[in-house]
């Protein structure tokens, strides 16, 4: 089987005009500009710990506000991972990682399952991050996990300050999904499925 995984996905609305590369056999290389700089800095994250190779264009409506902008590059992250793993044939299926970063501590535990659903357990005592509102980040996530098709639970365990807590739930994702992506040789062949399927790599971005 090929050992390298790689979609293009576009994403074009009257709010947001979305490209992304991905490779998820890479190194973690990225290029990312959305116009919102902390979103930039976790995609970036989420590329370097994952070793998924990451190229993404966003222009969105920023002169209303950050929304569309965040969920829809969740939205198109998410339907090119799900379009590299195709049927998921010889994936290690499952991923946990916690992460800490100095008093956060976040777990993310993932199923490559073909059934999206998102458990978002993320205290978030500031209402901003620069020029973004923190419940955005709920949005990515829960966009991502939509069109992915995976079943994401993401707890942080504790933590005080939101920059910190935001950035090691991006990062406990990226080494949850790096551990699941992973081919296991031992079934390298085999959907890790007793159902046989694990849904496939069609279908367009969901609205």
């Amino acid at each position: 089987m090929s050992t390298t995984r790689t979609a293009t996905v576009e994403r074009i609305t009257t709010e947001t005009r979305i490209t992304a590369q991905v490779n998820i056999d890479g190194t973690g290389t990225y290029r990312v500009a959305t116009g919102i700089g902390f979103l930039d800095h976790m995609l970036e994250q989420l590329a370097r710990h994952s070793l998924i190779d990451l190229e993404l264009d966003a222009e969105g409506d920023l002169h209303i506000d950050a929304h569309h902008t965040t969920e829809d590059c969740g939205y198109v992250v998410g339907e090119a991972i799900r379009r590299c793993l195709g049927e998921r044939r010889g994936i290690a299926r499952y991923g946990t990682a916690r992460v800490p970063m100095d008093e956060a501590l976040t777990e993310v535990s993932l199923d490559i399952s073909g059934r999206p659903y998102l458990v978002w357990q993320v205290p978030l005592a500031q209402a901003r991050l620069g020029d973004m509102d923190t419940e955005l980040f709920r949005e990515w996530f829960q966009a991502f996990s939509q069109s992915a098709a995976i079943t994401l639970h993401v707890t942080t365990h504790h933590g005080s300050n939101t920059h910190h807590i935001v950035e090691s739930c991006f990062k406990a994702l990226a080494r949850a999904l790096r551990q699941a992506m992973t081919i296991d040789q031992r079934a390298a062949d085999a959907i890790p499925s007793t159902k046989g399927s694990l849904g496939g790599s069609e279908g367009p971005v969901v609205a």
